[in-house]
């Protein structure tokens, strides 16, 4: 795993490297440069991959696995991620499978339910329908969810995109708990409540979108334009960017960051050997909080989530 700290999981068999590269790039579209940078990440130690069936990342990522240096699967830690055509009972061990062909594994390490909402089953895109979108069945696709773990599909099995509220309501029929809450986290959205009941439950926190996604349609660029960090940054001899991926790990979580750039990539494992002084950290503690990803395409009149603070529970 080279020199990248791991975590153990809730669910107590692999654990989890703090830090993971992240394929969501927009327009959500394959490419021979994400091949590539991911190649290129492999040499240079990163372990852990996200992916989604979203991105269309899954087949690129695998063609790279395939290709580099890496001695065995247990080597690595891959992610990927149930979209929302699929969130429903009897479609999510097929859309599994169709990721693992994608690819070519026999396993994940983690299985994530993308957002908590389902659409009318279709082709796996975005933008979509308003009127595709559709409540979620929890208790049906969680159980389906415990099924591809209990067949050995995935090792583990966790959500993206709950809140506190979403979270109690799936524990609430769960017989596996959700071993992993991907979410939005960076020193402008530093999802403290969440963390406090997460950490409470036994749940792991990955962040995404630790440098504030910035190009993205759900990214800000007030992180990498927030004076504070800038100033950090500095007085460290550190890039913004190494600042916000080291506050994110000494909060105690993982963290996914997306970029192809071979630079950028090795920069973003050079973050282990120093620390935020107690006075940076508190500055970070007091900047003003900011949600990035919204998720408003998942708002309507006529679906389960009327406003965004239905969707979000008031962690807004």
């Amino acid at each position: 795993m080279g020199n990248i700290p791991e975590m153990p999981l809730g669910s107590g068999v692999r654990a989890i490297p703090l830090v993971g590269m992240g394929t969501a790039v927009f327009p959500f579209v394959a490419s021979e440069t994400m091949k590539s940078s991911i190649l290129h990440a492999i040499e240079l130690g990163y372990r852990h991959y996200d992916t989604a069936a979203l991105y269309q990342s899954e087949k690129p990522l695998g063609e790279a696995i395939r290709l580099g240096s890496i001695k065995s699967r247990d080597d690595l830690f891959i992610t990927s991620k149930l979209w929302c055509t699929d969130a429903h009972g009897d479609l999510v061990l097929p859309a599994l499978r169709q990721t693992l062909q994608n690819l070519q594994l026999e396993y994940l390490d983690l299985y994530l339910i993308h957002l908590p909402v389902s659409l009318k089953p279709g082709e796996c895109v975005v933008p979509f329908k308003k009127e595709d979108i559709l409540p979620m069945d929890f208790k049906s696709v969680w159980e389906a969810m415990e099924e591809c773990q209990k067949l050995g599909l995935t090792k583990s099995i966790g959500v993206s995109n709950f809140s506190c509220k979403k979270l109690e309501k799936l524990l609430a029929v769960a017989k596996i708990p959700p071993a992993v809450n991907q979410v939005e986290m960076n020193p402008l959205w530093q999802q403290k409540k969440l963390r406090e009941f997460c950490k409470e439950k036994g749940i792991h926190i990955t962040a995404y979108s630790p440098l504030g996604a910035k190009g993205a349609p759900w990214g800000t660029n007030q992180v990498m334009e927030c004076e504070v960090l800038k100033e950090i940054a500095k007085a460290r001899g550190k890039t913004v960017a190494q600042v916000c991926l080291r506050w994110v790990y000494e909060q105690g979580v993982s963290v996914v960051v997306k970029s192809f750039s071979k630079e950028r990539l090795k920069e973003n494992l050079e973050i282990f050997d120093w620390t935020l002084s107690q006075e940076e950290l508190q500055k970070i503690a007091v900047i003003p909080q900011f949600r990035g990803s919204l998720a408003l395409e998942i708002v309507s009149d006529e679906g389960p989530y009327k406003s965004l603070d239905e969707l979000w529970d008031g962690e807004m």
